[in-house]
């Protein structure tokens, strides 16, 4: 994995330990945690399953490109396949974002930390979530999202305009409402200067950068 969160899905798959440790994701007593060590392992096994889908497809183009529709032949597409073991059930990856994930934990910093294995997605951060640093380890992605890459998220302040991910178009009930709620909300994560007072002020337009969806994969 580099720095900026590209994957080499090639030394997954040839890792022993990669496959060790999705055994034991499917071993994990959930009940014996608490509920940020519970969030983390959901997340960590998120990011871990979308890196098995993609290798078990042998897809190095797209996610999209998993169980497609081809011509009338309808696909049920790469997050409801059946395949992400967690705690002794078998889980798609719709599930546990959608029937897990959100609304069980009420956390909107996750969609700066679920990697769906798209450019246009988060990075994959270089460790592991846990339970003792979930906070930092969020504060930290949600950063990294919002400052690191102009093509994802940026503030112009000439312009009075922000540019977002569609992230936050697709799950805008998952943030604070209203671009003033919204930009408050963003601007925690700013540093002092003009692009944070202009967010604090709610007062700009919104639009919304272009999803790329090319895989995520180094090389």
């Amino acid at each position: 994995m580099t720095a900026d969160g590209l994957v080499d899905y090639e030394a997954f798959a040839r890792a022993p330990s990669f496959q060790r440790y999705l055994d034991a994701l499917d071993a994990v007593d959930l009940g014996a945690m608490d509920r940020d060590e519970r969030l983390a392992l959901w997340i960590n096994a998120y990011n871990a399953y979308t890196i098995r889908l993609i290798n078990a497809h042998g897809e190095r183009e797209s996610i999209r490109n998993i169980n497609r529709t081809l011509g009338i032949l309808p696909g049920k597409g790469p997050w409801q396949e059946r395949m992400a073991r967690v705690g002794g059930r078998a889980h798609t990856l719709d599930e546990i974002e959608h029937e897990i994930i959100r609304p069980r934990f009420g956390e909107p910093r996750i969609h700066f930390a679920l990697v769906c294995a798209a450019i246009g997605c988060p990075p994959l951060r270089r460790e592991a979530y846990t339970g003792d640093r979930l906070d930092e380890q969020l504060d930290d992605q949600a950063r990294r999202f919002l400052l690191e890459d102009p093509s994802r998220n940026r503030v112009d302040v000439a312009s009075r305009t922000v540019y977002l991910s569609p992230i936050f178009d697709w799950y805008r009930e998952d943030f604070p409402v209203g671009d003033d709620g919204l930009g408050r909300y963003l601007a925690e994560f700013f540093p002092p200067g003009p692009e944070r007072a202009l967010l604090e002020s709610g007062r700009f337009d919104v639009r919304h950068t272009e999803y790329d969806w090319s895989l995520n994969g180094r090389g």
